[in-house]
Formats: structure tokens, C-alpha cells, sequence
């Protein structure tokens, strides 16, 4: 297994799609084991697609493509300033208060940051903000999208780990919630150094309810996403369907947007999307098979547990290593490998799964904004003309209010538990 794994690992930094690299790399395993049928490979990527609660993938991925061309994204784009634009740094206040809104539409990090830079990044630029601070604060903030639901790696991490997915969707509002508000404060103290002021005047009262009327749409989705799982009404898979449906209607009845031409270039970008991440999910089978046929996960889980057994301190390595991996590999392949290897392992300590899932989406993301791969990092560079050097200078504030946060939810687990306690009743 130990080729396989340097194979891995050369194939990445050759620049190989992952989807191959971890695909060839598993294959080798299967040509080191004769009395393995390499037919298995085949069977084996297939197979990860035949997972039902994996059908919520791409179902909400083509809810999430509707709603950007219904119009919702600019009406919360408006509620956003109003909400935000009178504080001390407005423009990237905006950017904080947007991703979070953005989490119950697109559920992707990557397609917000990359829709963020598009829209605030030339603003933020004429305005003065520096390039990197611009950059930085777009890609760190779009994190958030990745915790509030619906969330696509708080899904693969639930179908994987057998996690109530309801129970995560409604952990990662109060988390989100919680990022907002540390990197609002992070924004509020680095915009006050560099004297970067205020976008307008404060909103009133009506102008702020207004707003968020017509985008009461894009509010609405989650609570009714999480009821309707909590009473049944249907499952985490059907929860997809209904979000696709949910969205089609705001388009054609409601707000009116949604023209042909809009459908089949939904169709189009979703297509692409499922596509790659799918593609990863099947090959990821075959790589799979060869960590539990050699019972890595067991003997990562004795050399860990052989360090401590205490549960915070275990929870802090672990983060440790996830950042680590986070910089050289691509989240959905960290969701697909580590979960089966770490969360029988913490589980084993008394730690809630939900929990777990929770710090460790929020060090997987995080890898999304760091170097050498960060590909959020990477995009908003790419789409704002930022040089990566001064992004990676200007970002550290926000990277380690994201870290403190990670390091409180670890020591205050019942803010990550509280909710979905309250919702769907205490497990653990």
C-alpha cells in the first residue's frame, strides 16, 4: 500500500486531476495483489455510485444552478449591503454577510467565492481595497457556503459515516452563524488599520424589511429543508428533489426570471458539476477498497489513540493533520478517505459524530484557501488578477480567526450540539 500511496502523492503534484490520480494509484493497488480479480475496479466505481443518499448530490447542485439564474443571488447581493454596508470595510462586510446567505442556495465554497469576485471584486478594487485583501476575504468568507445547508460535503460526509444528514444540516447553521460573526470581527479590525471605511449609510428600518421580503425565498428553503426532514415529510435524498422543484417554482412563478435559455444553461453548468465530483466519488471506490483490504484505518486509529485518548487533545492532532492534508489534497477526496478511517476512531473516544463532522468540514474547506492547491484561492486569483503572494499575506488574519473558531467548537461542543438536540432530540 505504500507505493500506492507515494504513487498518489507524485501523480498529485504532477498536476494530474485528481480523479485520475487517485484512480490509477488504486488500480496499482489491484496489480500488487494477483489473488485480487482486477474486475474489482470496475465493480468497485460503480458501485460507489449505486449509494441513494449520494442522489442528494446531484439533485441539489441543480437547485443550487436554478437559483442563481432565478435572480435570487442579486436580491441577496441587495440585502447583504443593506445588512452590511454601513460598517467599517462595507464591501467586504458584504462579502461575510453574502456567503453566509449564498450557504442555503449554492452549498458550494467554490462556486461562491468564484461568483463573489466576479461581482464585489472589481467594486472592492475601485474603491481601494487592496488586491489581496480583496482576494482573501472573498475566498475565506465563501467557506461559510460549505457549512450552511445544504452543504454537498456534509452530505458525502453523512452517506459515508451513516450520520443523520438532518442532524448536520442543522449543526451548520449555528456554526456558520458563528464564522460570520468571527470573520466580521476580523474584517472590522484590519479595515480600521488600513482605514477602509464604510460602503453607505446606515439602512433603515424599512428599507432593511423590504430587502428582505424579496428575498425571503432563499430564507425560507432551509427551515423548510431541516422540518421537513425532522417530521418526516421526506429523506435527506428527497429533500434534494423537492429543493429542485422548490426552485424551478421561484423561478417560473414567483420571481419570473427563469427563461429557457437560463434552464438549459443550468442544465449545462450542472452537468459539469456533477460530473467532476462524481467522477471522483467512483474512482475514490477503488483507492477505497485498498485502505480497509490493509486495514489502514485500524492502524492509524491504534498509532493515534496510542498518543492520547483524550478526547480534546485527539481532536487537535486531528485538525492538525487535516489542515496538513488539506494543502496538497482536494476536499472531496479528504471527505471520501478520511471519514471511514477517523470517524470510528473518534467515535470510539465519546466524541458526537455530528460534532466531529462539523471541525472536520471546516478544516476540509479550509483547504480549499491555502497553498500549494487551494483551488478557491487559486480562482479568485485567477478571476481578480491577484498576484497568490499577497493574497496568502493579506489572508492569514481571517485564517486564523477561522482556526480559533475551530479550536472553540472543540472545547464547547454543545454550541455545535445544541440545535439538533433541540430539533431532533439528544443521541449521544
Amino acid at each position: 500500500m505504500e507505493l500506492v500511496l507515494i504513487l498518489f502523492i507524485i501523480f498529485l503534484v504532477m498536476g494530474m486531476p485528481v480523479a485520475f490520480a487517485i484512480g490509477i494509484a488504486g488500480a496499482v493497488f489491484f496489480l500488487q495483489n494477483p489473488q485480487l480479480p482486477f474486475t474489482m475496479t470496475i465493480q468497485l466505481a460503480l458501485s460507489q455510485t449505486q449509494n441513494f443518499p449520494l442522489l442528494a448530490i446531484p439533485l441539489f447542485i441543480f437547485a443550487a444552478n436554478l437559483m442563481n439564474e432565478t435572480g435570487l443571488t442579486q436580491r441577496l447581493i441587495r440585502l447583504a449591503a443593506v445588512l452590511a454596508g454601513h460598517m467599517r470595510g462595507g464591501l467586504a462586510q458584504v462579502s461575510v454577510v453574502l456567503s453566509t446567505m449564498m450557504g442555503g442556495v449554492s452549498g458550494s465554497a467554490i462556486a461562491d467565492a468564484a461568483m463573489e469576485a466576479r461581482i464585489l471584486g472589481p467594486d472592492m478594487t475601485k474603491k481601494g481595497y487592496a488586491k489581496g485583501f480583496s482576494a482573501s476575504i472573498i475566498a475565506v468568507t465563501a467557506m461559510i457556503t460549505a457549512i450552511i445547508p445544504p452543504s454537498i460535503g456534509l452530505i458525502l460526509y453523512g452517506s459515508i459515516g451513516e450520520v443523520s444528514i438532518g442532524r448536520l444540516f442543522t449543526a451548520g447553521i449555528p456554526v456558520g452563524l458563528l464564522m460570520m460573526v468571527f470573520l466580521m470581527i476580523t474584517v472590522s479590525i484590519t479595515s480600521k488599520r488600513k482605514k477602509y471605511l464604510p460602503e453607505r449609510e446606515r439602512a433603515s428600518l424599512k428599507e432593511a424589511v423590504m430587502a428582505f421580503v424579496d428575498s425571503i425565498w432563499a430564507f425560507l428553503f432551509p427551515v423548510i429543508l431541516i422540518g421537513g426532514i425532522r417530521f418526516g415529510l421526506f429523506t435527506p435524498t428527497e429533500a434534494g428533489a423537492f429543493a429542485a422543484v422548490y426552485a424551478l417554482a421561484i423561478g417560473v412563478f414567483f420571481y419570473k426570471e427563469l427563461t429557457w435559455e437560463k434552464f438549459k444553461r443550468t442544465l449545462e453548468f450542472t452537468i459539469v458539476d456533477i460530473g467532476s465530483i462524481m467522477f471522483i466519488i467512483a474512482l475514490s471506490g477503488i483507492f477505497g477498497y485498498g485502505l480497509a483490504y490493509e486495514r489502514i484505518g485500524d492502524a492509524f486509529a491504534g498509532f493515534m489513540l496510542g498518543i492520547t485518548k483524550n478526547p480534546k487533545i485527539l481532536l487537535l492532532i486531528i485538525i492538525g493533520t487535516l489542515f496538513i492534508a488539506g494543502m496538497f489534497i482536494e476536499s472531496v477526496v479528504i471527505i471520501l478517505l478520511f471519514t471511514s478511517i477517523l470517524l470510528p476512531m473518534v467515535s470510539q473516544v465519546g466524541i458526537d459524530p455530528v460534532h466531529f463532522g462539523l471541525i472536520m468540514m471546516l478544516m476540509v474547506v479550509m483547504g480549499l484557501v491555502t497553498p500549494p492547491v487551494g483551488i478557491s484561492m487559486f480562482t479568485v486569483c485567477s478571476i481578480m488578477d491577484c498576484p497568490v503572494e499577497e493574497y496568502i499575506k493579506e489572508s492569514i488574519p481571517f485564517l486564523v480567526a477561522v482556526v480559533l473558531l475551530v479550536i472553540m467548537l472543540i472545547f464547547l461542543p454543545d454550541i455545535v450540539l445544541f440545535l439538533p438536540n433541540l430539533i431532533f432530540g439528544k443521541v449521544y
